[in-house]
């Protein structure tokens, strides 16, 4: 079956703002159009935090609908007490005037905290700060010819570092954490490992970075190298002090030769993929997905998922409907999605998360804008499974 979706909400993405080869220096805070550096110590300037009734804690239920149509109920529970912390910092999502955001709390944030890391709390203790990033009102200006975004890199670096520091001196007490970023919050977190994290003691305490949605650069056919120069890609599920990247693309719709993301500009390098779903590079595998239902005003609008009834639940699982696996093509690594779709069942056999500009596709952008939802139930497991094995080192 065949159904009309209701197209993106946004028709543009959180983005690579900053080119790959652009160092952002930890800049000193000042005043500004952005407003007054953030205190960490106020609650206020974090998203999540535990044990809070903050942005993490929603209802994260998701409807599961089986290809002929039935609907049950995937029940989300949050860990009692976890072991481990995460860290995550959110891709380009403010729309606030300016080239900085401010450190007000906006529906724009709310929704990408409830699609990219809310789900996290199934592992970790949440911690996710609001910072100073470059806006989505810079990136559209920036596209259109019209300003300089990267101007901006420095005060967001600088905020991310403020409070990954708080977050160690005053949350941490010693423990593991699981560092998640996609597109600009993958950058952010990419320059904290090489400035502050690779070589000093803390490294010890990385369970995992997630960095999603980036090009990540290892010297071809190697593991460690590149952009990092001691953290290796993760190659199985209980490994730790290791990194997961990638980013997605249509197997139908590859990377075309102007994309932004999967080709390296060092011909000595290649562009990470990390499947979550088959770290040791087997495929096509199954993706366990948690697709949003138009609710987190982040990436899709409400769409038919099945004939048989209406489905209101924030996200939906639909098993079987996506595949996917890691590819060197033309040039380009990435992770090939597939829609397993049958014209003749009753669920819906279209996947949205194209970013869309004037009615048109950007191929260059790939699946930018479910890079983490394709394959977020593979994250949670890699997740609990690299916890686990560092508990138990």
């Amino acid at each position: 079956m065949a159904l009309t979706s209701g197209g993106l909400i946004r028709t543009w993405a959180g983005a690579a703002l900053l080119s790959a080869t652009t160092a952002l220096p930890g800049a000193a805070h000042a005043q500004g159009e952005a407003g007054a550096a953030p205190d960490y110590s106020d609650g206020s300037v974090w998203l999540c935090r535990p044990g809070r009734e903050d942005a993490c804690a929603v209802d994260l239920d998701a409807a599961v609908v089986q290809a002929d149509g039935s609907v049950t109920m995937d029940i989300h529970q949050p860990a009692q007490d976890p072991a481990v912390d995460c860290f995550y910092v959110y891709p380009t999502v403010s729309v606030d005037p300016g080239v900085n955001s401010d450190l007000e709390i906006g529906p724009e944030e709310r929704g990408v905290v409830h699609a990219q890391f809310a789900r996290f709390s199934e592992v970790c203790r949440p911690f996710a700060p609001l910072y100073r990033q470059v806006t989505l009102t810079a990136l559209r200006a920036a596209m259109a010819g019209n300003g300089d975004a990267m101007s901006g890199g420095a005060l967001a670096y600088g905020d991310v570092r403020d409070a990954w520091r708080h977050y160690l001196e005053h949350d941490n007490e010693g423990r593991g954490v699981i560092l998640v970023g996609h597109s600009q919050g993958a950058r952010m977190l990419q320059t904290l490992i090489n400035q502050e994290i690779e070589g000093e003691p803390v490294q010890d305490q990385v369970i995992s970075a997630y960095l999603i949605g980036w090009n990540v650069q290892v010297p071809e056919g190697e593991t460690v190298g590149g952009d990092f120069s001691a953290l290796p890609l993760c190659t199985e599920a209980d490994q730790t002090g290791c990194v997961v990247s990638y980013v997605t693309f249509r197997d139908d719709v590859p990377p075309p030769p102007n994309t932004r993301f999967g080709r390296s500009p060092d011909p000595a390098n290649q562009i990470a993929c990390v499947n979550p779903a088959s770290l040791t590079g087997e495929g096509p595998v199954m993706l366990d997905s948690y697709l949003s239902n138009g609710s987190d005003g982040y990436d899709m609008a409400t769409q038919s998922w099945t004939e048989t009834q209406e489905v209101d639940a924030r996200f939906v699982k639909l098993p079987g409907f996506l595949s996917g696996q890691c590819v060197n093509r033309d040039g380009a690594q990435y992770l090939s999605v597939t829609v397993n779709a049958d014209p003749s069942d009753p669920r819906t056999d279209i996947l949205t998360g194209d970013v869309v500009a004037n009615g048109q596709v950007l191929t260059d952008w790939g699946l930018h804008l479910v890079d983490m939802h394709v394959v977020m139930g593979d994250l949670i497991d890699l997740a609990e499974s690299q916890a686990e094995a560092y508990q138990d080192r």
